[in-house]
């Protein structure tokens, strides 16, 4: 069975990528595989610095956070985007999962895994832009992003008043991505 970390890259209350992470997981659970939904801000980590790393080694969250990671095949993450990027709470989440720990291999963490990216937004791109850019990060630290992807616009107009994502025909290609997701990394395995 694939095991599947889903999380945003939102620590916001009521954050609309978190609500497309949380319908995403449940899509994947209705797929047949083993779901684990997190919260980035239950993960809270000190801006990475390797001063304080050598000082200090890794925080007790950010370690917790990477040991997510190692034990998950895939991942999909569903980013807001900031100023055409990724917000700075999610590069940190990765910065500190990427070191090296130990007599672990390089980014053990990351390579050889899959990503289903995605990003949702009030606006009508749906955070298109930060998908071109955490593609990059991603697969520049080993991971194998699936070429299909889903930028989400006009999200607040698909949810319920306890934003929840509820649109059909959007849960329904979500539901398709994350099939694909699953069956992609099963045969990588």
């Amino acid at each position: 069975m694939v095991k599947i970390l889903a999380f945003s890259g939102s620590a916001r209350k009521n954050s609309f990528n978190q609500a497309v992470a949380t319908a995403a997981a449940d899509a994947a659970r209705n797929a047949g595989a083993e779901v684990t939904l997190v919260n980035l801000g239950d993960y809270p980590m000190p801006i990475f610095n390797e001063d304080d790393e050598a000082a200090s080694g890794m925080p007790d969250q950010a370690r917790a956070f990477k040991e997510l990671l190692l034990s998950h095949d895939a991942f999909i993450i569903v980013s807001p985007e900031y100023n055409s990027s990724y917000p700075a709470l999610l590069k940190n989440a990765i910065d500190w999962a990427s070191r090296k720990q130990s007599d672990e291999k390089p980014l053990e963490a990351f390579r050889g895994k899959t990503a289903l990216i995605m990003a949702a937004s009030a606006g009508a791109l749906g955070g298109m832009r930060v998908l071109v850019t955490l593609r990059m990060l991603l697969g520049n630290i080993g991971v194998n992003v699936l070429a299909n992807q889903k930028a989400i616009g006009k999200v607040d107009t698909l949810m319920n008043d306890s934003g929840q994502l509820t649109d059909e025909k959007t849960l329904s290609q979500i539901a398709k991505l994350v099939e694909e997701l699953a069956t992609t990394t099963q045969k990588l395995k």
